[in-house]
């Protein structure tokens, strides 16, 4: 690489956070959703979303020779296929994820040396509290954060999986049931329970009920450190344990094998969606490790190997008996297992 070429690819990177922060701007304006229909004149997206004319072209303007949007005429913009991805209508909308991601999370990466001097995360000492006991306190955060979460890689790590058979699927901590709305439409004899913080489950009410799977989706409110729902032949944890420590996350493997063997007889078999780490710590190749530095900063997990994710399963009862990858630098793998 020329040192032409490697110093711009260092500005491009240094400057990231300015795209991101601008994408963050139209989506919280709601601007691709305004836009939704066709080309539109600055003057009347700003009477509409609030926004200053002149500063708002200028916004626009600069996400053109981004390739963000599309100039269609003097001062009127349209959207393009990566800006149709921050309507709040599409399917797999990131409008969402936008908006998290430049509020909390860009406040908690702009403190980032705490993090680096201290090892605790920078949310925490930036909101004075954990991530997830602030969320239980900020109900339109947790509307966002479940909505962000919901459709991410859903068709992509259930297809590594086959559920024929399977009669009552428990998904713990699933959201606002993006994952479990999905296996319920690709399985019509299945049933499905969700365990959800309250304002997870409010929403997931939205999600069964607009696939009309509602009838065949029960909706738990509750505590995956406390009691998981008995009577599933399958559990899932989909991205949920790389969320805590090993100490944290092998109570809730406990408390799904409570679950699984409530009746004494052990049964039924669990799958954890997650990314993995690659075991050697050389070249991990594109978008490995970007998600675990993004659980430093936020929260007090981290991401895990193959054969971390043995250990913790082994540690809480559990024996892994296959595992799936799925494919893309970012996608999920699925490690099936059974109480041992």
């Amino acid at each position: 690489m020329s040192s032409v070429f490697a110093r711009r690819k260092l500005l491009g990177i240094l400057s990231s956070s300015w795209v991101a922060q601008a994408c963050y701007a139209v989506a919280k304006l709601g601007l691709p959703d305004a836009m939704a229909a066709g080309p539109r004149p600055v003057a009347e997206l700003a009477a509409e979303c609030g926004a200053d004319p002149r500063v708002l072209n200028r916004l626009l303007r600069a996400m053109v020779s981004m390739g963000l949007f599309r100039q269609t005429a003097p001062q009127t913009y349209a959207l393009t296929s990566v800006t149709e991805f921050l309507r709040s209508d599409v399917p797999a909308s990131l409008r969402q994820m936008a908006v998290l991601d430049g509020e909390e999370v860009f406040r908690s990466f702009a403190d980032i040396m705490h993090t680096v001097r201290t090892g605790s995360p920078a949310f925490e000492s930036i909101y004075g509290e954990p991530f997830y006991a602030y969320l239980a306190g900020q109900p339109q955060l947790a509307a966002t954060f479940a909505e962000a979460m919901n459709g991410a890689q859903v068709s992509a790590t259930l297809a590594l999986g086959d559920l024929t058979g399977v009669t009552r699927l428990v998904d713990v901590g699933g959201g606002s049931a993006g994952l479990l709305t999905e296996a319920l439409l690709r399985y019509p004899a299945l049933r499905g329970v969700l365990l959800e913080l309250p304002e997870a489950v409010r929403q997931a009410k939205t999600t069964v009920t607009e696939a009309g799977v509602e009838d065949r989706a029960e909706l738990v409110e509750g505590d995956f450190f406390e009691a998981v729902p008995a009577g599933g032949d399958a559990y899932v944890l989909a991205r949920v344990l790389h969320n805590w420590t090993d100490e944290r996350a092998e109570l809730i493997l406990r408390k799904v094998r409570e679950a699984m063997t409530t009746d004494g007889a052990p049964g039924g078999r669990l799958i954890v969606l997650e990314q993995l780490l690659p075991e050697a710590e050389i070249e991990p190749g594109p978008g490995k490790g970007m998600v675990d530095l993004l659980m430093l900063v936020l929260m007090e997990g981290h991401d895990r190997t193959q054969a971390d994710y043995r250990r913790l399963l082994e540690r809480a009862g559990f024996a892994l008996r296959t595992v799936r990858h799925g494919s893309g630098p970012d996608a999920d793998s699925m490690l099936e297992a059974v109480p041992a």
